[in-house]
């Protein structure tokens, strides 16, 4: 007995979840934004992931409320360091370094962090002050985990839009622009060096609203349709979103870099919008979110890259009231601010009954069940091999 109490907490420190993770694990994920001021709290989220069974979530900053409620539920997290933090990151190895400590190493391992996104759609955004500063910021961001032995338990990734790219159709033409470029290279080379993906923020909804008369909505909306025919590839795209990640995979080959998986850190539908937003109506909202976790489901590539399983984390968890710009930006949501859903794509929301949702006691039990479990197999385990 003597023996087993002395080996439980080396056991609980060696085979710890956090010695072997991924980023994203799994095929789907979630956007948790925040920028409302009628959303459920943090627990309730907890319950609404638990009940979906979204395993994989990114927040945009680091806020504390969150990354408590996420303890010892088993879900995988990567927090954000908004862009408003980049400068200071960049030009200061020692507040990156308390950063880290503070926002991710005080929270584990009960709260599975395992990304930091530095800042989000910076390089082709309109603050140009920015674009010098992101790479000091990864680097210092990334130096800081290393310090803190924590490097390789947290990618490190930046998420980009497609206003990083000169054109992207046929995917095969893709390029980054050449004002982005000199920033892009030296990023690409470091997250090469690291490890990171390239991550993708892609909306086939924006591409579509942006030009109604030209592009079929079927063909945005993963409904059956005669698709677009790359002639450089000689390959069939049904689907845009598919031509998109491919794109993306172009530009990332045309500048280099032919090993770097994408992910898709942003794709959804709005639900609503201005009336100059076409498409945006909970009809093909529903259409998009559903064909999507279809398409995730099955686990396969895209044309170009059949062997690079996608990974998309879907834009986003709850209409956000606050949020400025076009009307869309209010309403990706897949469930309303009550927590009920927005259509129904197979989710059942807060109000839907106790039976479709497990609760925060069970989850917390079930998975202490699970950590009692494997602590004393474990500690059997090692006690045979004392004892021999």
């Amino acid at each position: 007995m003597t023996i087993f109490l002395f080996f439980c907490p080396l056991l609980i420190l060696l085979f710890s979840p956090i010695a072997s993770v991924q980023a994203f694990t799994g095929t789907y994920g979630i956007n948790y934004g925040r920028i409302a001021n009628n959303i459920p709290s943090p627990d309730e989220v907890v319950s609404l992931l638990r009940a979906a069974k979204i395993r994989n979530v990114r927040i945009y900053d680091a806020d504390q409320s969150v990354l408590k409620a996420f303890g010892g539920t088993g879900l995988e997290i990567v927090v954000g360091l908004p862009n408003g933090q980049l400068q200071d990151m960049s030009s200061n190895a020692d507040h990156a370094l308390s950063w880290v400590k503070d926002n991710v190493q005080s929270f584990l391992p009960d709260t599975r962090i395992r990304g930091i996104a530095v800042g989000n759609e910076v390089l082709g955004g309109e603050d140009y002050s920015l674009w010098g500063v992101l790479l000091g910021a990864v680097k210092n961001i990334y130096n800081a985990t290393k310090k803190l032995h924590l490097d390789e338990l947290i990618q490190i990734s930046t998420a980009n839009s497609f206003a990083v790219f000169a054109s992207s159709y046929p995917p095969s033409s893709c390029k980054f622009n050449d004002n982005v470029n000199q920033y892009m290279k030296p990023l690409l080379e470091f997250f090469q060096q690291i490890g990171s993906p390239f991550c993708l923020n892609a909306y086939p909804f924006l591409a579509y609203a942006s030009d109604p008369d030209h592009i079929d909505i079927n063909y945005a909306l993963f409904q059956p349709t005669k698709g677009i025919y790359d002639p450089k590839y000689k390959l069939h795209y049904d689907n845009m979103l598919d031509a998109q990640i491919d794109a993306a995979y172009a530009a990332l080959e045309n500048a280099g870099f032919y090993k770097m998986e994408v992910i898709v850190t942003e794709t959804g539908w709005a639900s609503n919008g201005d009336q100059s937003e076409a498409g945006a109506n909970a009809s093909n909202a529903r259409t998009y979110n559903y064909n999507l976790r279809k398409r995730l489901a099955k686990r396969k590539g895209t044309p170009h890259r059949p062997k690079n399983v996608v990974k998309a984390y879907i834009f986003a968890m709850f209409n956000e009231n606050l949020k400025p710009g076009h009307g869309s930006e209010k309403n990706y949501g897949l469930f309303k601010a009550d927590g009920s859903i927005s259509y129904d794509i197979g989710f059942h929301g807060l109000n839907a009954g106790d039976s479709s949702l497990l609760s925060l006691k069970n989850i917390n039990t079930e998975g202490l069940s699970r950590s009692y479990a494997m602590v004393i197999s474990l500690s059997c385990l090692i006690l045979l091999i004392f004892w021999s």
